[in-house]
């Protein structure tokens, strides 16, 4: 009874047997993954766009505060680190 529940786990579902549709496959150079973005739904640009700006931002708040603070520890404190 046991042997036969873990072989159904691994029997192919009809979704997996049936061929794989041809939209799916479209995308394989640039030029077709460009244009797949014309199916993007227009009310997802502007949150994109914030997305975008957020990303942007946070990258460039985290890379000024590495280079700018000077109270970072940076390295290790301990006896052999210490630069007093």
């Amino acid at each position: 009874m046991r042997s036969t529940a873990v072989m159904r786990m691994f029997r192919q579902t009809p979704r997996m047997m049936r061929p794989v549709p041809k939209e799916d496959q479209a995308g394989h150079t640039i030029s077709q993954r460009l244009r797949k973005l014309k199916s993007i739904p227009p009310e997802l640009i502007p949150l994109g766009v914030v997305v975008g700006f957020a990303v942007i931002a946070a990258g460039y708040s985290s890379a000024r505060k590495f280079w700018v603070d000077k109270n970072l520890r940076l390295g290790r404190t301990g006896p052999a680190g210490r630069d007093h």
